[in-house]
């Protein structure tokens, strides 16, 4: 997803969103790429299962469902 995209449906600067997005880069759960003026955002489905499993060890979190959450951003794409 551009940039953009991911900052459409919360109510924050786009400067806000590019810092958070710069957490999880940082973190290795998204990649960015640019092409041309456009930043393109992609998710690590293997960091993220890692992050999942690492939570799971607190006894607070749920796993994370991949399948499920991409279903979600297939949805939301699509109301576009």
């Amino acid at each position: 997803m551009a940039v953009t995209d991911v900052a459409e449906p919360f109510d924050m600067s786009l400067a806000a969103i590019s810092k958070h997005l710069r957490v999880l880069v940082h973190a290795g759960l998204i990649s960015q790429e640019r092409r041309g003026r456009v930043v393109w955002c992609q998710l690590e489905p293997q960091a993220l299962k890692d992050a999942s499993v690492w939570m799971q060890g607190f006894g607070q979190f749920e796993p994370v469902d991949l399948d499920a959450f991409e279903a979600f951003l297939e949805r939301e794409l699509a109301r576009d």
